[in-house]
């Protein structure tokens, strides 16, 4: 009978396997060192450069299950958090390896459930002492010796000395009130790496890209210390030429168009780590992600100044949108104020007839389709429709409609339409033969922000645009690299919609490698996400491995507890579930550790800190002892964590810059991908517990064990 037992408890369980076999497939997505994977469409014949889970489940044929509930479960991760799917698919298939083996040595269900899921609760409560807060991450990049090159990303530095558009600054600099430079006269932190006495400066000046303090030619005393991005004492009074978000290279036909931007003063501020903020966060978030790291700093520093004014520290995701460019290098990729998207050629025309004009702008929240009808739209039950539009002069079926629906734009004199769904292809041919331009596939955040500064108000169907609904002020041309070089990228055209005053950003990411540009998207949105849930939490984990090292040390406590008595209000376990808990919580804790030591091994295998997982793990052991003879780990691993110098091999992604810059983890997002791993392997175990099959089932059925079972 024991042996029947085993033989049905081994082949039972095909979900686990099935995840196991799954998650295998993203060990190679791991840590910041990650290595890409393409993805070929039999179909097509057309590859995809991937390098996350998400991407790499939606190219698999998942007809299993098991399959389509560990889909299900990254993309619940993906919605919520845009990170941490590689860390849940690689611990959902070491976790199911792990309770594999406890199955095969006999131990019950009920007990691994009981045992994981309440030794997870304890390591993420225990975790809870290394959360640090966002203002003691900003003091530590502020006090600690981070040079400026230390935020160098090699792979993204560009030809101009700004990541903003020229075409954006040359706007800009016909409307600002030209800010004066305010000393400040001392600094709470007197390291060598502040110098807040020399003058406030802007935070991408560190990161080589941003604005430069120009001398007036009637003051030739002044002088800029080479490579700081510090004026001298003797400039206190001189003056900036543009906003600290943009350079002066590049050339561009919008020069005339009125700017957007609006002046800010270069104030000191209350907190004397303000220098090192969002950009410098940004970055130690990005986990070696250089692709979007860039931009994202002057996305993040450009929102943080305009932040100022509304009393708020949050990276605002609504107002970032990204447009994909295949043509262009890398090199090019920037940030472009407004509405950067792309339009076939014959639109491209009707943008030359818009130049230096005022456009009157419709906003429509849905399709523009004669079939269209918002959703909840209900047709009378007692009503039968023959035939919705009559023809009665004969004409083709759809030409009243159409025409209709262009006289209704042309009376109201509308040059720009924006709408959120798709347009109907005859309708979109009419309006640009008339120069009127009607983009379709508008994200919503863009009609709002164009709504608020427009004062254009969103409509549902053409019919019912009045006055009111129409905005002025809004600006079209088109889209010009950084280096001024024309467009030529076959069938699309991009193009530039603007307003003064907008605050919505366009992350332009530019590729001359068609396969990659879903994985840049992918990377810079990542980044972005990183640095916002930083700052809605308040709080982030210090990173390279500390979180899990701590969870491992904290595994042999958990396991010499006595078994707690059922807290009050609960129902109290069987005593046969009391009995197996106790007997097996050493080996289902072990299991539970199992996983998170194999994520240390293979980030540390993938960054190339240990040649295999076997001298990883050795590694990683001798860690933990160390943490335990120390006798309070916490403390130990903060330590080596202020060293820069986890789990060995200095800075981690940032190793090349020879500086101690340090990573950080997202706090929620982390915890939850955990969650989320085991509660899916727990829900597989508990689901394949439940079916069985084979000859053995009547000898199950009378054996003590057959309480644990459902027969159906």
């Amino acid at each position: 009978l024991p042996m029947a037992f085993r033989d049905v408890n081994a082949g039972r369980h095909i979900g686990l396997q099935q995840l196991s076999s799954l998650a295998s497939t993203g060990k190679a997505f791991l840590g910041p060192v990650k290595s890409h994977k393409f993805i070929v469409d039999e179909s097509t014949n057309q590859s995809t450069l991937i390098c996350s889970a998400v991407r790499l489940l939606e190219s698999l044929d998942l007809t299993s299950a098991a399959g389509q509930l560990l889909n299900e479960t990254i993309q619940a991760q993906n919605k919520e958090f845009k990170t941490g799917m590689s860390t849940l698919l690689f611990l959902v298939g070491a976790w199911s390896s792990a309770v594999l083996e406890c199955l095969q040595q006999n131990v019950p269900v009920s007990a691994i459930v009981s045992v994981m899921s309440e030794g997870l609760n304890s390591c993420c409560e225990r975790v809870q002492c290394l959360q640090i807060s966002i203002h003691d991450v900003k003091r530590e990049l502020c006090s600690s010796r981070i040079r400026p090159n230390a935020f160098e990303c090699k792979a993204c530095q560009v030809g101009c000395d700004s990541l903003l558009n020229p075409q954006d600054l040359l706007c800009f600099q016909k409307h600002i009130s030209v800010p004066e430079v305010i000393p400040v006269s001392s600094c709470s932190h007197q390291g060598d790496d502040c110098h807040f006495n020399k003058g406030l400066v802007s935070p991408l000046v560190d990161f080589g890209s941003a604005a430069s303090f120009v001398k007036p030619a009637s003051d030739r005393s002044s002088s800029v210390i080479p490579g700081s991005g510090v004026i001298a004492s003797s400039c206190i009074k001189q003056k900036l030429t543009h906003s600290r978000h943009f350079s002066t290279s590049g050339k561009s036909h919008f020069s005339n168009q009125q700017g957007n931007f609006q002046g800010y003063l270069l104030r000191s501020s209350a907190d004397p780590c303000e220098c090192y903020d969002l950009g410098h966060l940004a970055v130690a978030l990005s986990h070696g992600n250089q692709t979007g790291v860039k931009l994202l700093q002057s996305i993040a520093a450009y929102q943080q100044e305009r932040a100022e004014w509304r009393g708020s520290s949050q990276l605002n995701i609504t107002e970032i949108v990204t447009c994909s460019l295949l043509g262009l290098p890398e090199s090019c990729s920037c940030v472009s104020q407004g509405f950067v998207t792309l339009v076939s050629p014959e639109q491209a025309t009707v943008i030359k007839h818009f130049k230096d004009k005022p456009l009157r702008i419709l906003l429509v929240d849905g399709d523009l389709t004669e079939q269209y009808r918002h959703l909840g739209f209900n047709r009378p039950h007692n009503v039968r429709t023959i035939l919705e539009h009559p023809d009665l002069e004969g004409g083709r079926a759809g030409d009243t409609w159409l025409s209709r629906m262009l006289d209704i734009l042309v009376g109201f004199e509308v040059n720009l339409v924006l709408a959120k769904g798709s347009v109907c292809k005859n309708l979109l041919d009419r309006c640009t033969a008339s120069r009127i331009l009607v983009i379709g596939s508008v994200p919503r955040d863009v009609l709002c922000a164009f709504g608020e500064v427009t004062d254009a108000q969103p409509v549902t169907y053409l019919s019912q645009l009045n006055p009111c609904c129409v905005g002025n002020g809004a600006q079209a041309g088109l889209w010009e690299a950084g280096d001024g070089r024309a467009m030529d990228l076959g069938e699309l055209v991009p193009v530039w919609i603007n307003t003064r005053g907008i605050p919505l950003l366009t992350a332009v990411l530019t590729t001359a490698v068609a396969s990659k540009v879903q994985l840049l998207e992918d990377q810079f949105w990542t980044s972005v996400y990183r640095l916002h849930h930083a700052l809605k939490d308040g709080k982030v984990f210090p990173g390279g491995g500390a979180v899990e090292l701590l969870c491992l040390s904290h595994i042999p406590v958990l396991t010499e507890q006595p078994v707690q008595p059922a807290k009050a209000g609960k129902e109290s376990p069987s005593p046969c579930l009391a009995a197996a808990v106790a007997e097996y919580k050493s080996l289902v804790l072990q299991a539970l550790a199992s996983g998170w030591k194999r994520y240390l091994s293979v980030v540390m295998c993938n960054m190339a800190k240990a040649p295999s997982e076997l001298e990883a793990r050795a590694l990683v052991d001798h860690h933990l002892k160390k943490a335990a003879d120390c006798g309070s780990p916490s403390a130990y691993i903060l330590e080596l964590f202020r060293r820069g110098d986890v789990l060995g091999g200095g800075s981690g992604p940032f190793a090349d810059h020879g500086e101690g810059l340090k990573v950080y983890d997202n706090v929620a997002a982390k915890t939850e991908a955990w969650r989320r791993a085991l509660d899916l392997v727990l829900l597989v175990l508990q689901t394949d517990a439940e079916v069985i099959t084979g000859p053995r089932r009547n000898e199950l059925l009378n054996s003590p064990v057959s309480g644990e079972f459902m027969f159906l």
